[in-house]
């Protein structure tokens, strides 16, 4: 397995998770239960069967390696990490850190010790992106909803983590998303038509065992402030969608605590934004989501000649005020910048997909692409650059960031594609510390939970991740994963590897 105890090592060349190469221009990258049962959820020691070289000693520990905690601090090279049971027992300069026995030990020289990572906007419906996820250094998950019978796997997926019977990342999930009435709201969502239907969405996906609500983009404006004050005295946070019917302003005042995709921020930095809005309010009444998005996308092109920098820094300056955080998915929008399907085609990761959901990922792009219309089509880079510096102003006014990649949607692969999230938000003008913050510290004190995760501190939980480069020369680096750590547990690359072979979708 490549190492003894007290010696040992992962090192070696080319690291095994590094995604596409780099494409040249900016825009292209390759590629309720109670508070107490919900800490109990997400806090549990994990077992993995593979992880067997330390289950029977008390200790982990890393030598030589180069710590970056991600509180915002220096590297600090040469140090010895002690994890005891699942938690860091003690972190310092090596030689002088007593180092227990029994242990199993791993001289780390030359490698990088990070916080494991936060994929905060998925979409879990496969069993097998647990095995991607962890593989990939993602070692938590926020789902934000799909189907009741989705919700009721994941349930599922989420008990046998917990009861050491499946690998799998942390989970935190919204179940099913609220949206507006019948048809225009999506068939498998808790549809509101009403104030009264709202607060009922609230109860029951509380009763279901939904960590918070997610809301969605055809909820009017009567449900969607029902579902905001019912949240809040049911002390469930909401997030979501900015709904059409609703600015970012007012979504910030209303207390949704995170907003996903850049929906509604566009629109409420242009000049133009009464109109803007009032055209896709206009929109989505008559035909729904599928039209939401053409009618946003529609609005936010219009915003790149009507952007106003004064209303910007108004809205900026109130979601700080309001600590509203936001997800904005860059790998999501970047993947409707390609226009030569062969990326796609050509794209490694695919293997790890089953073929049915890759020809439905095929089919769902073309036709999104094409309602879009010529316009997007021949501004689409244009657009997205644009994407990306609102991301960095947006950064840069002090409104927290989190990384999500919408995953599965097409062609966004559970774990990788966290990766391009990184790269992009490097891009959008955070540093390679901030963008790793993004996937570490930032979503743990968003869930509360930074006592416990998110940094490589003494006394937390030891969720980690070894890499074989540093990620704050190359953000790329985050890919070269030599090991991951999860609830104190080493999970080597050869064990990484044989999860990312028995993932291997059937017809390879």
């Amino acid at each position: 397995m490549g190492f003894v105890l007290f010696r040992g090592s992962f090192r070696s060349g080319r690291g095994a998770f590094a995604g596409p190469r780099t494409m040249s221009k900016r825009s292209q990258v390759s590629p309720k239960i109670s508070a107490v049962s919900f800490l109990l959820l997400v806090l549990c020691p994990l077992v993995f069967p593979q992880a067997k070289p330390n289950s029977d000693t008390k200790s982990l520990v890393f030598t030589h390696v180069t710590v970056i905690d991600a509180t915002g601090a220096k590297p600090e090279p040469n140090m010895t990490v002690v994890i005891k049971n699942n938690r860091i027992a003690s972190i310092g300069k090596s030689g002088k850190v007593r180092v227990p026995r029994p242990a199993l030990v791993v001289n780390a020289r030359g490698q990088f010790l990070i916080p494991g990572l936060w994929d905060m906007h998925v979409h879990t419906s496969d069993k097998s992106f647990l095995n991607l996820f962890i593989a990939n250094g993602v070692t938590g998950v926020r789902d934000m909803g799909g189907s009741p019978k989705e919700f009721e796997l994941l349930q599922q997926w989420r008990a046998q983590i917990r009861n050491k019977t499946l690998v799998g990342p942390r989970i935190v999930a919204a179940g099913t998303h609220v949206d507006g009435p019948k048809p225009t709201g999506r068939p498998n969502s808790l549809n509101a038509s009403s104030a009264a239907e709202g607060r009922q969405a609230v109860d029951i996906l509380k009763e279901r065992g939904a960590d918070f609500i997610k809301v969605y983009s055809m909820l009017s404006r009567e449900a969607y402030f029902a579902i905001a004050e019912e949240a809040k005295r049911q002390k469930l946070p909401f997030a979501g969608h900015v709904p059409a019917a609703i600015s970012a302003a007012e979504a910030s005042d209303a207390g949704q605590k995170s907003m996903e995709h850049l929906f509604g921020v566009f629109t409420a930095c242009s000049s133009d934004e009464v109109r803007l809005r009032n055209e896709l309010v206009t929109a989505v009444a008559k035909t729904g989501f599928s039209i939401f998005v053409q009618a946003e996308i529609a609005a936010q092109l219009q915003t790149i000649s009507t952007y106003d920098d004064k209303k910007a820094a108004g809205l900026f300056a109130r979601l700080v005020q309001n600590k509203i955080w936001q997800v904005p998915t860059l790998a999501g929008w970047q993947t409707l910048t390609i226009g030569d399907d062969s990326h796609f085609r050509n794209d490694l990761r695919l293997k790890y997909i089953r073929p049915e959901k890759r020809e439905t990922w095929r089919l769902q792009r073309t036709a999104l692409l094409q309602s879009l219309g010529t316009e997007y089509l021949s501004r689409r880079v244009e657009l997205f650059d644009k994407q990306l510096t609102v991301v960095g102003e947006m950064h840069r006014a002090g409104i927290r960031l989190m990384s999500g990649t919408d995953t599965a949607a097409p062609f966004l692969y559970p774990g990788f594609s966290l990766h391009d999230e990184l790269t992009l938000l490097v891009q959008a003008g955070l540093t390679p510390m901030e963008a790793v913050q993004a996937a570490t510290r930032n979503p743990a004190e968003f869930l509360g939970l930074l006592a416990s995760l998110g940094t490589v501190e003494r006394g937390k939980i030891a969720d980690l991740v070894l890499l074989e480069a540093d990620p704050m020369q190359e953000i790329s680096n985050t890919r070269k994963i030599a090991a991951v750590v999860i609830a104190g547990k080493l999970l080597t690359k050869s064990t990484l590897r044989k999860m990312l072979a028995g993932t291997v979708a059937q017809g390879e």
